[in-house]
């Protein structure tokens, strides 16, 4: 262990997405012991009790505290996950920043282009490598999908089809909490998986250029949460009081890459049936593929007319090897926030941007921009062009 780099761990917010990244820092020295990185969990704030109890207990960090700003301030803590609500995310990173500790800060990196843009550019000023939790650029076969589209296997790229459709919020009964709330979360749909969507779109095919959209809120008003603990799975009382849905249950876009492609782009939060189908297809001159997230480790490849072959997904595709021996054998979520984890520690010790990057997370928070205003005057809108450490095309 001597030889490795220790890098002390602080984590914002023991949540769901918090305890993912806390198994993540773990997973990473075991599934990379070549990396000459050792993670070390040293602080979690959190200002509910049962979520510094479980942060202590159960993930192993050595202290817990009820104020973010003691974790910024402990001289252990070299790096920080932030697992925040999006409405604190801008105010967290600032500190961070301000603290000079490079940052994992999961998605929508702000409540809008402005604060993910102001996060950005300080982070890329202050010379801090950055993650965002894009994870399922990550996956295996995404990265042999984008060899496939970027090599020429397909030909020249004529259209995409991003499709994220999910039924986390299809319960009319589902608890008004923040995440319907414009000032708290910003916009819906859009940021919360359309994001997902234009950044794996930007990373397998290139750049989108301009966009024009329509959005939809179809649930209207939601029952007041019961606690202020409550998550977007939780059940509001159906016969108390109700609140406004502020933000959007459903987004369509058309949009047109800067490499002559088109794109559609649709995604809801409360359609029935599809769980997580979180689907990306791209066609080419000569070809097509298609991934499924519900569908991880297997990818659809056409290069004739005689219709898609499905292959799994298995050593020599991303960092498959590094999971399971064999195709057949299968990869999960968490393992691309390991991958991701693994990223932002190496761009730590390496001190060049590997991780998908705040700058990535403005590039997608400007198509989420411009997708917005679009719904509002009916124009196509063009995309902003973002300046910094940009992944998706590296």
């Amino acid at each position: 262990m001597s030889d490795r780099t220790r890098i002390g761990v602080g984590l914002i917010s023991v949540g769901w997405m918090g305890r993912l990244h806390s198994r993540a820092y773990l997973a990473s020295g075991q599934h990379y012991p070549e990396v000459p990185v050792a993670a070390s969990l040293v602080v979690a704030a959190d200002p509910d009790e049962q979520g510094r109890r479980h942060a202590s207990d159960a993930l192993g960090y050595r202290e817990t505290v009820s104020d973010y700003r003691a974790v910024l301030e402990h001289p252990d803590v070299d790096v920080v996950s932030i697992c925040s609500p999006n409405f604190l995310h801008h105010e967290i990173a600032l500190a961070a920043i301000a603290a000079r500790k490079p940052f994992w800060i999961e998605k929508p990196m702000g409540r809008g282009v402005e604060e993910s843009r102001d996060i950005a550019q300080r982070a890329h000023s202050a010379g801090l490598v950055t993650s965002v939790g894009f994870n399922y650029r990550h996956a295996p076969a995404i990265a042999h999908a984008r060899e496939l589209v970027r090599g020429g296997a397909i030909g020249r790229v004529t259209n995409v089809r991003v499709a994220l459709l999910a039924d986390y919020s299809s319960d009319p009964d589902g608890a008004l909490t923040w995440r319907f709330s414009r000032d708290r979360a910003g916009s819906g749909v859009l940021g919360d998986l359309l994001s997902h969507g234009a950044d794996l779109a930007q990373y397998v095919v290139g750049r989108i250029a301009s966009v024009t959209s329509t959005t939809e809120t179809f649930i209207r008003e939601r029952p007041l949460p019961a606690s202020g603990t409550a998550s977007h799975f939780s059940k509001g009382d159906e016969r108390g009081p109700k609140g406004a849905v502020e933000n959007e249950d459903y987004a369509a876009i058309l949009a047109r890459f800067d490499g002559g492609a088109v794109g559609v782009f649709e995604s809801s939060r409360v359609a029935i049936g599809p769980r997580a189908e979180y689907v990306i297809e791209v066609y080419g001159t000569t070809g097509s593929v298609r991934w499924d997230f519900q569908r991880l480790n297997e990818l659809q490849i056409a290069t004739d007319t005689s219709g898609y072959r499905t292959i799994m997904v298995g050593p020599g595709f991303g960092e498959f090897s590094r999971f399971q021996p064999g195709a057949g054998t299968s990869m999960g979520f968490d393992d691309l926030k390991t991958i991701e984890a693994t990223l932002f520690l190496r761009s730590v010790v390496e001190g060049r941007q590997l991780a998908p990057s705040a700058t990535d997370a403005w590039s997608a928070a400007e198509i989420v921009d411009a997708a917005l205003r679009s719904a509002t005057s009916g124009n196509w809108v063009d995309v902003q062009a973002v300046t910094g450490p940009l992944t998706y095309d590296a």
